[in-house]
């Protein structure tokens, strides 16, 4: 295991941050750690880096004890936090080479090393520019690039994407996987649903400190009760027959925003086919009528509840 975290409290006064949280990783996962605003994530990232105390608990990083002191451990960890991390007053290039130069004295190996991560970056073109005069996307892959040109085993991305436009979040999110595939276990945090669900090899759900559900993307879909969602494009279906529909079996809810009428259903074989049946019976004039299974999203609200939090 890469990491190991068993029974952690953390408490804040009176507040409970951490109840008990235990949870693995293994060597080659991306692992999503997902939750609600003040769900424990941040707090859960920090004292597995040991920059906060507990209460509680005992925490493996590479099978080690860790603890403050245990600097041979956080030499192969790569943190690229939420909010950009980087020099003003240093150029692109020099702001890689600062970070990597933290971990990496040898001269000629801290070289190669900037140079790796600014072409893993695509940064090239931008190596003299001061991060004033990049855009968000190229803050965030700065971010990163000094975040990882050490080549830890283990990254930690806290909410890399936020507030970037879809050509680098699409380029993030190849790097990620890029960074995978050559050996890196990888802890993510998102908002993001889609992203989680399409990057993620297995996903854990905290909610109050707790885990509430862990599992591959398949294995939490499992775990809620609703089922396929059927959207059927209609302009003239009648209050009666919009009432009547509501009371076909298996439906959770049905909503008319016009012209698409939105169903939602627990699991079940026939829904999509009654359904049908029921449009054709009533002489109901429809045109799109489209199927599709739960996503991460509808599991997370599921699970933690549609409530705003602060």
């Amino acid at each position: 295991m890469v990491i190991k975290v068993k029974n952690l409290v953390k408490r804040y006064g009176d507040l409970i941050a951490l109840d008990h949280l235990s949870f693995s990783i293994k060597e080659g996962e991306i692992f999503g750690l997902l939750g609600p605003n003040g769900s424990g994530k941040t707090t859960a990232i920090n004292c597995i880096l040991s920059l906060l105390k507990y209460d509680k608990g005992e925490i493996e990083v590479f099978g080690e004890l860790m603890t403050p002191e245990a600097y041979h451990i956080k030499r192969d960890i790569g943190i690229v936090m939420q909010n950009v991390a980087v020099y003003n007053e240093l150029t692109v290039y020099e702001n890689i080479e600062y970070f990597c130069g933290l971990y990496v004295k040898d001269r000629n190996l801290k070289k190669k090393l900037v140079e790796e991560a600014m072409e893993f970056a695509d940064l090239n073109e931008f190596r003299n520019f001061r991060p004033k005069k990049l855009s968000g996307g190229l803050l965030r892959r700065l971010n990163i690039a000094c975040g990882i040109a050490h080549k830890p085993k283990l990254i930690i991305l806290d909410e890399p994407t936020v507030a970037v436009d879809p050509q680098s979040r699409n380029k993030i999110l190849e790097g990620i996987k890029e960074l995978n595939a050559k050996g890196a276990t990888i802890i993510y945090t998102s908002h993001y649903m889609e992203e989680v669900e399409q990057i993620c090899s297995r996903i854990m759900i905290i909610d109050k400190g707790k885990a509430i559900a862990t599992g591959t993307k398949e294995e939490l879909k499992a775990m809620i009760s609703l089922g396929e969602k059927i959207t059927v494009e209609s302009y003239d279906i009648s209050e009666e027959q919009f009432a009547r529909l509501r009371q076909l079996p298996n439906i959770v809810s049905a909503e008319y925003n016009d012209p698409l009428i939105e169903i939602k259903s627990i699991k079940g074989k026939n829904n999509l086919e009654n359904v049908l049946e029921f449009i054709k019976r009533e002489n109901i004039q429809f045109g799109k009528i489209y199927s599709e299974l739960p996503t991460l999203n509808d599991v997370f609200l599921e699970i933690t509840g549609k409530e705003l939090r602060d």
